[in-house]
């Protein structure tokens, strides 16, 4: 049949003709080495008619062997490391034969191969017994040396790593085909590769039990809990035993067929010589079970308890970044074969502290059905140091409501997440474009409701809005007439940001947010579907853009809130410190994409000055105090339209940490008309009720280790003139925290009456914003925010 692919024909010959043809072949391969063997084949076998297929066999088999990189295990490590998970394809780790302990090296000897230091490749004596064995009729015997195993090994991982099915099945095969080129390879590795080398590559590749425990060094750690250095006599002689019936000789799996194999093993070693009476006695009394010493490896982001999420995180960077190979397939293969070495930026101690606060926010399964996430990033470097959610991580797609792939606090690349929207956690944004415009933090603005057509509203890179009405109000009537813009900062009073909103260039707003880093999940120019890699036209122009219309996630925020804290420097988040290979080298990272010219100085620092303020008189944050030792902190609560998403972000110089409760599953979900949270009841849910209290948690426990920084002084330019007389106080301290949006939509306070972020301004302003929106803009925010996403 023309085309047929030569390793589905196994070749076949008799029996008789097989020993003459392996004799001869070994008699002239010990004279003159392998090429005086290809000399006598053909002789030998001309005794045979059958001699041309043989003599067609031999021609066809590869005399080189070229040992290629073993496949071996990667590891993540937190930035104390501490050992986070593993991953591979094959659960090896590659050690020098140095590495190994000397009974580990004399009992796969004493078994295998016990004149493995005399012959030059294959046994002579040890091939011959076999065929006058298996020519008599009794039970079969192998003659493999321990070069020939390494080769077989070898030929079937390079088949494995090519992805060859056919190339493994022949490297296993019981046919004379695979026995000639194992020992004409084997021959040949002996001329070029030291004894040394050749025992460290078998002992490297060969597989030690069913569960993917390829390597001494791993099935040392697996089985006893120890390096493969540290191994003593019934140790080695358990691991040994195993390599002959990977499944049948783990003693982890059968414990009754591992004794009696380890029990051969170290009697082979006490007639070798390589123990002596009373160490074999000792050996063979200890049973398997008092022998093991058992741990698991499980492969992984599983694995990495209290930090799944993170994990997941590097390991889709790692599969997702250029920078660690060309393609996703090279990428993927790097991870789960290349033994990488992988440090990361994430702190143990901050997330377990993580954990802990989003779970007593909102305990996993709770029957208000909502979700919780933290993300928290150094400023000036990017680097993530928690990261976690209530919902217990699960590698498998489709689990139930209990469990999650989805990282709510990444981006959607690193996360599948599409982001939730910000509200009032976007006002930080307009308060440096309203700086950066001339303007300063004591100039007033109405807080009245006001009716405004959109397309009046300055957006030049865009052209009009339309013709459409957004009149956005505030909670409970709290915030009327002329105020300042830190105190409807502070306050978080939407009509009032309405109406600095409407004296601004939104495009410059867009591109002041954009390089202070907020980056959107989703956009109207998409129909909203998710922005995986978003740029600075993914922010959406629009009048309510001013009240957090958007989606996000709290790395990002964080990230973003970060620029604040450095003075003026934004950098893209990072997870990765460094990588090495398996022999030590330095891989290329990415490294940290910092712009310290994201945001003046002056204007960060004024920002700043403002958002301290959250935390005392009137602010949304009141109730928190700050932080535990008293030290400059700044922040802003955020709770979208109809309370569906609630946030905190702050931070101090050293630390950004963003905090998101809300419900991914339904991002529209009212929570304006009572709710029971952990068994709690509250009529409204905004920012400052379940977000604020857990960032402060955290955070209270994250200072500890951090120096006292103060933030930059303010340019008092920018505070400008304080007003002649103060404002009027339309609030007492029990009326709640942040006044604005609509019908409250911007972060009240803990009493669930205040002003902070109420539903109906912030975050898509009530949905409707207490008003129609432009035909090109605002209206498609109304329409979209109803029709509810995929998060």
């Amino acid at each position: 049949m023309a085309n047929q692919d030569p390793r589905r024909i196994t070749r076949t010959m008799p029996a008789t003709q097989l020993v003459a043809l392996l004799l001869a072949f070994v008699l002239a391969a010990v004279a003159g080495g392998v090429l005086t063997a290809g000399l006598v084949i053909p002789f030998a076998a001309g005794v045979n008619a059958a001699a041309d297929s043989t003599v067609e066999i031999y021609d066809e088999l590869p005399a080189e062997l070229e040992p290629s990189p073993l496949s071996q295990q990667s590891r993540i490590y937190a930035s104390n490391g501490k050992l986070l998970a593993t991953f591979y394809a094959q659960n090896r780790i590659v050690v020098s034969l140095d590495e190994v302990s000397e009974p580990m090296k004399n009992a796969v000897i004493a078994i295998e191969d016990e004149r493995f230091w005399e012959h030059g490749g294959i046994d002579t004596r040890g091939m011959t017994r076999a065929l006058a064995n298996n020519l008599s009729g009794d039970a079969t015997q192998g003659a493999s040396t321990l070069t020939q195993q390494y080769v077989k090994n070898m030929l079937i991982e390079q088949a494995l790593q090519d992805d060859d099915p056919f190339g493994v099945i022949e490297a296993k095969e019981d046919t004379v085909n695979r026995k000639l080129r194992e020992a004409k390879m084997a021959i040949s590795l002996e001329q070029k590769m030291s004894k040394e080398d050749i025992l460290q590559g078998y002992l490297n590749v060969a597989q030690f039990g069913k569960n993917q425990i390829y390597g001494v060094e791993t099935a040392a750690q697996y089985y006893f809990s120890k390096h493969a250095k540290d191994l003593n006599v019934v140790e080695a002689a358990t691991i040994a035993g195993i390599t002959k019936s990977p499944a049948r000789f783990d003693p982890t799996a059968n414990p009754d067929d591992a004794l009696e194999r380890r029990n051969l093993v170290l009697h082979k070693m006490w007639s070798l010589g390589y123990i002596t009476t009373q160490e074999y006695d000792e050996a063979k009394a200890l049973t398997i079970k008092e022998s093991l010493d058992v741990t698991p490896v499980e492969v992984g982001c599983s694995a990495a308890k209290k930090a799944e999420f993170f994990c997941d995180y590097v390991t889709k960077e790692i599969v997702l970044n250029p920078v660690f190979g060309e393609t996703k397939g090279e990428r993927q293969d790097l991870l789960y074969k290349g033994g990488l070495e992988i440090h990361t930026t994430l702190d143990m101690k901050l997330q377990k502290k993580a954990v802990e606060v989003v779970k007593e926010a909102v305990a996993p399964g709770d029957a208000s059905g909502l979700q919780s996430a933290i993300a928290s990033v150094e400023p000036g470097t990017g680097e993530i140091r928690a990261m976690a959610q209530n919902i217990p991580y699960t590698p498998a797609a489709g689990s139930d409501k209990l469990t999650t792939r989805v990282n709510y606090a990444a981006d959607p690349l690193h996360g599948a997440s599409g982001g939730f929207q910000v509200g009032s956690n976007f006002k930080p944004f307009v308060l440096a474009e309203w700086l950066k415009e001339g303007h300063t933090l004591n100039e007033r603005v109405t807080a009245n409701k006001v009716s405004r057509v959109v397309g009046t509203f300055n957006t030049p890179c865009i052209g009009s809005l339309g013709g459409d009405v957004w009149e956005p109000g505030n909670a409970e009537g709290v915030a009327y007439g002329s105020i300042s813009a830190l105190q409807a900062t502070y306050e978080s009073v939407n009509t009032a940001y309405a109406s600095m909103g409407f004296e601004l260039n939104l495009c410059s707003l867009r591109s002041t947010a954009w390089d202070m880093g907020f980056r959107p999940t989703r956009s109207s120019d998409n129909d909203g579907a998710v922005v995986t890699t978003p740029e600075e036209d993914s922010i959406d122009i629009a009048a309510p853009m001013v009240l957090g219309t958007q989606e996000s996630t709290p790395l990002y925020q964080a990230a973003a809130y970060a620029t604040l804290a450095s003075g003026g420097t934004y950098c893209e988040p990072i997870a990765i410190t460094s990588v090495t290979g398996p022999d030590g080298e330095e891989l290329e990272v990415p490294g940290t994409s910092c712009d310290k010219n994201a945001l003046p100085t002056n204007i960060a620092n004024t920002v700043v000055f403002a958002m301290e303020k959250v935390f005392s008189g009137t602010g949304t944050a009141r109730r928190l105090g700050g932080l535990a030792d008293g030290r400059p902190v700044a922040g802003k609560t955020g709770t979208s339209n109809a309370s569906a998403q609630t946030w905190f972000t702050g931070f101090t110089p050293n630390l950004s940490t963003s905090v998101w409760v809300g419900n991914a599953d339904k991002p529209n979900e009212d929570h304006t008309n009572g709710n029971v949270v952990n068994g709690q009841f509250h009529r409204v849910l905004y920012g400052s009720t379940l977000a604020a209290p857990a960032w402060k948690k955290f955070m209270d426990t994250a200072i500890q280790d951090l120096p006292v920084k103060d933030f930059g002084a303010p340019d008092q330019s920018l505070i400008g003139a304080p007003p002649k007389a103060p404002p009027p106080d339309d609030s007492d301290d029990d009326s709640g925290d942040d006044k604005g949006n609509d019908k409250g939509n911007d972060d009240k306070g803990d009493d669930d009456k205040g002003r902070d972020d109420k539903p109906g301004g912030g975050g898509g302003s009530d949905g409707s914003p207490a008003g129609t929106s432009s035909a090109n803009a605002a209206s498609a925010w109304d329409s979209f925010a109803q029709t509810g996403r995929d998060n």
